[in-house]
């Protein structure tokens, strides 16, 4: 399922925000705005996905979709919540070629700005130049 994830988020560069990236293991310790999005597979398999951004990443993203230089915490947050319903609504529509990884979702929540410190199965970071973006999942 983190594949199907990962290729979403690598659309969303490329169609949404514009912008060269390259993937990344190395999870570091790094601050983050933590959106996460419950979704359950057909068989009735739960996890949950979570998309933690660097404040720079979500001033990306707001300057891509909100034509805004700087944004405050509050729209940085939005961003990253709106990040992850991207994302995670067209990994929705990417898993219809493959139907045993079709799912529904849920609507995404903030979790926090802070060290990406939340128990995950798997994960990957897709950086571009220097900002970055979490993307992990955990079955519940």
């Amino acid at each position: 399922m983190l594949n199907i994830i990962i290729e979403a988020s690598q659309n969303f560069c490329i169609h949404q925000i514009r912008v060269p990236y390259e993937m990344v293991d190395d999870i570091s310790e790094m601050r983050t705005v933590i959106a996460s999005i419950d979704i359950e597979l057909l068989g009735g398999k739960k996890q949950r996905v979570y998309i933690g951004a660097t404040l720079d990443f979500a001033q990306r993203v707001a300057a891509a979709l909100l034509e805004e230089d700087a944004s405050d915490e509050e729209t940085l947050v939005d961003m990253v919540l709106e990040t992850a319903n991207l994302i995670v609504g067209s990994a929705k529509v990417l898993s219809q070629r493959e139907p045993q990884y079709a799912f529904t979702l849920r609507t995404p929540n903030f979790e926090k700005i802070g060290l990406f410190d939340v128990a995950y199965d798997k994960a990957k970071i897709l950086k571009v130049q220097n900002d970055a973006m979490i993307l992990a999942i955990k079955e519940i």
